[in-house]
């Protein structure tokens, strides 16, 4: 019988598949190392358990003893599930930028997850680099992986990813690209492949926000460089001391938006469903295109799998609220898709201007229209409002009737939007769009400008 002893013994010898409509403008044969195979669906499965091994055979980690490490999610997927097989306690520190499926895994295997912020400087008290060796000082029996600085980390990925791809292309790989973390992955890879053949490339995939590629340009930690940046699973704020950069040949930095468009294009256009820095390496392929020729073996690593990232790269909405979705909007329908499936607010003309304003409270609006049997008759906006009661104090006590202004314009779902911002100026604030069937929704000036 063939089987494993554990889910431990499951990890590697994950498969290359060729990239086709996504690669079509690359001359190269275009090939990743999917490395979502993984039992915990990432190639960070690899390091967790090399790093245990380490740990242990040099007395750092004792048996029964706690297990203590900042991660992004994966590298602690990786080591819960090693700490489970081993019979260790698993604390994962995280930071507030990762996704909430990551932090729902990483405690459906048995973990302990604490939250940081991270909009703070690396050596902050508050950051998660910070709270881990902290709690590492702090808990009896521990130990802090620091992944960053761990060497394991890199001879993970020399001893069993570098060797599995230079067998699975028979030795034709040329060109290795791969997102740039903790650096553990590039470098160990990197070493690896140079060490079979000097002349085989090794490029880095950067975000905005990172201090990679102007340090391995220039030799500058340049702290201007650092911002926050949305992209998941690559870039830092620091040097890791895993990060060889004598292995590294170059970089390339992928945008927030375009990290975000090429994830999703991955599942939709390949069929492979997988997290963010799959889609940033996607791009960077995409850019670094003219780097290879006909002849050329690309090998691209894949991270991590699209179950960590489905509330924000795969959520429409949340690409939408962050501009990565680019929605054509020719007509009035269009203007109101964020929030067409929302009420229409109105009030009638019997009720009292306090009704209005306590509905304008309730739902953060500005403007509101006014109904009476008829239909549509008026509206009132809060600079209007404000304006009224400045002159009298008592104008919540009206009839909305006494003191409402003109009715909105109303135009058909298809009008063209230019013809919807004419009917927007100092004197209107707002137009009502007809949708059919009597229903109705409002366009403001915000609806307008979010377009542009």
């Amino acid at each position: 019988m063939k089987y494993a002893k554990n889910i431990l013994e499951t990890i590697g010898n994950t498969p290359l598949v060729q990239l086709n409509k996504l690669a079509e403008e690359i001359p190269a044969l275009v090939l990743a190392k999917y490395e979502t195979f993984n039992p915990g669906n990432s190639v960070k499965d690899r390091m967790a358990v090399q790093m245990i091994d380490d740990a242990e055979a040099d007395g750092r980690l004792k048996p029964g003893g706690t297990i203590i490490e900042g991660t992004s999610g994966n590298t602690g997927m990786g080591l819960a599930l090693a700490a489970i097989v081993r019979g260790y306690k698993m604390v994962c520190v995280i930071s507030d930028k990762q996704s909430k499926e990551k932090i729902d895994i990483l405690k459906a295997v048995g973990s302990k997850v604490i939250v940081c912020p991270t909009n703070v400087a690396p050596e902050d008290p508050r950051s998660y680099y910070s709270t881990s060796a902290r709690l590492a000082e702090e808990t009896p029996n521990s130990w802090y992986v620091n992944q960053y600085d761990n060497p394991s980390n890199a001879k993970a990925h020399y001893l069993s990813t570098g060797p599995e791809i230079w067998e699975q292309t028979e030795g034709k790989v040329t060109h290795f690209v791969v997102g740039v973390g903790t650096g553990g992955t590039i470098s160990g890879v990197g070493k690896y492949l140079k060490e079979q053949n000097p002349n085989v490339k090794v490029w880095g995939i950067d975000t905005y926000g990172s201090v990679f590629k102007k340090y391995h340009e220039t030799g500058v930690f340049d702290e201007n460089e650092i911002y926050p940046y949305i992209t998941e699973g690559i870039g830092e704020d620091i040097l890791p001391k895993n990060v060889d950069f004598s292995v590294i040949d170059g970089f390339t930095k992928v945008t927030d938006k375009d990290a975000a468009i090429y994830t999703q294009k991955l599942s939709k256009q390949e069929g492979m469903f997988l997290g963010n820095s799959a889609g940033a390496a996607m791009k960077g392929l995409l850019q670094l295109k003219d780097h290879f020729t006909k002849d050329d073996v690309v090998v691209v690593l894949f991270h991590d799998h699209g179950s960590r990232y489905v509330g924000k790269m795969y959520n429409d909405e949340w690409m939408r609220e962050r501009g990565f979705v680019e929605d054509e909007v020719t007509v009035a329908s269009d203007l109101i898709r964020s929030h067409a499936d929302k009420p229409l607010i109105t009030v009638r003309t019997e009720e009292l201007v306090s009704h209005a304003i306590e509905r304008m409270k309730a739902y953060k609006i500005s403007q509101i229209p006014v109904e009476d049997t008829n239909g549509f008759v008026g509206a009132l906006d809060e600079t209007d409002l404000l304006r009224k009661y400045l002159d009298n104090k008592d104008v919540a006590n009206l009839p909305i009737k006494e003191v409402m202004h003109e009715a909105f314009p109303i135009v058909q779902k298809d009008t063209k939007i230019e013809e919807v911002s004419k009917l927007i100026h100092k004197n209107n604030n707002a137009v009502l769009v007809d949708l059919g069937d009597g229903k109705y929704h409002i366009i403001t000036k915000h609806d307008i400008i979010s377009a542009l």
